[in-house]
Order: structure tokens, then C-alpha cells, then sequence
């Protein structure tokens, strides 16, 4: 503020900039406050669709150890040695508020179960079944999980922003304009004395 010249032009400029920064931190609120909607809504999804997805590894998963059990090591590395099944994942880009967010979208060819049925436990084809179901619930999670943390970082970014508007930029802003009014208006009051000096000493 001390290296402010107090003129009208710079008066004008502080006002244009104070206006804009006015209109800038609302569209920023307003985002602000949409972003974390959203936010909160996938979080909310976040949570029962992490339980699924655990409970289904967790079943899959006490599958394949009962499978174990009744297998020898060598005919389960047999069983597994060659995959038959080839997973993609393709990957769109999407917005949410100007936050480019992932959509993932699976691409599945082959059958999961790959080996012949003599010499292999029944459990381990119910485990490979579980595993290929979990595949669809475990894909949305990562693109929740994904979509929720840039979602974040940016919230993060925008409340920053607000903030350097709200409590810094806005009332420096106001605080120099009130400067150079004050300057002005002193200035003011001088030019009148001096011109009514000036009228005084003309009349004598």
C-alpha cells in the first residue's frame, strides 16, 4: 500500500480489480461447495462398496486356501501355470467440475477356468468363479477411489484460492482504496483552502 500512488486512475484500477476478485472468489465458493457435494456423495458410495469388495477377496481368498489344502502344491501350480482369461481396462476421461476424472470400463475375453477337472478341487473352480465376479465391483471401487482423491486435491486447491481472496487479497484491496480515497479527499481539502486563500487575498 505504501508504494500505491494515490491517484484517480490507480483508484479506478483498485476498483476493477477489487470487482473482479469479488466475482471470482463467489464462482470459486460456488465450486467450492459443488465439489464437495460431489465428494461427499462418492464417499458415501466408497464405503459399502470397499466392504463388498473385501468380503468378496475374503471369501475368494478362504477359496483358494481350502483349495490348497486338498491339492498337492504341484497340481495347483499346473492348474495356474497358463492364464486363459485376459483382462483390459479402458480408460475414458471424464469432468466433474472441471476435474478431469476416470471412468474405467473392463474388456474380458477368455474363461477364467483354464485346466482340465481330474486332477483339480472343486474348490478351486468356486475360487476362480468368486474372483472373476469380484472383478466388476473391484473395478468401480479404483475408479471411486480415483475419482475421490483428484476430486480432493482439487477441493483442497480451491479452498486455498477462497481463502487468499477472503482474507488477504479482498481486504488489502479495500484497505488501499480507502487510502487513496482518504489521499484524494485530503488533497481535496487543501486545493479548497488554498484556492479560498487565493479568493481572499484577490478581494484585499
Amino acid at each position: 500500500m505504501q508504494n500505491v500512488s494515490a491517484t484517480r486512475m490507480e483508484l479506478l484500477r483498485l476498483r476493477r480489480r477489487l470487482e473482479l476478485a469479488s466475482r471470482g472468489h463467489k464462482l470459486l465458493s460456488q465450486k467450492r461447495d459443488e465439489i464437495s457435494r460431489h465428494l461427499i456423495r462418492i464417499a458415501r458410495e466408497i464405503g459399502p462398496l470397499r466392504r463388498q469388495v473385501e468380503e468378496q477377496l475374503l471369501q475368494t481368498f478362504r477359496r483358494f486356501m481350502l483349495a490348497r489344502a486338498t491339492m498337492e502344491p504341484e497340481q495347483v501350480k499346473v492348474a495356474m501355470a497358463v492364464p486363459t482369461k485376459r483382462l483390459n481396462l479402458a480408460v475414458s476421461i471424464g469432468s466433474i467440475m472441471n476435474v478431469r476424472v476416470p471412468h474405467l470400463t473392463k474388456e474380458i475375453s477368455g474363461q477364467i477356468i483354464g485346466y482340465g477337472y481330474a486332477q483339480t478341487s472343486g474348490e478351486l473352480d468356486v475360487a476362480l468363479l468368486a474372483l472373476e465376479k469380484a472383478f466388476d465391483k473391484l473395478i468401480e471401487l479404483a475408479e471411486k477411489e480415483k475419482q475421490a482423491r483428484l476430486l480432493a486435491i482439487e477441493l483442497n486447491l480451491t479452498r486455498r484460492r477462497v481463502n487468499v481472496l477472503e482474507y488477504v487479497m479482498i481486504p488489502e484491496l479495500h484497505q488501499t482504496i480507502r487510502f487513496i480515497n482518504n489521499k484524494l479527499a485530503e488533497a481535496e481539502r487543501d486545493n479548497t483552502s488554498r484556492l479560498m486563500k487565493i479568493a481572499k487575498m484577490i478581494r484585499q
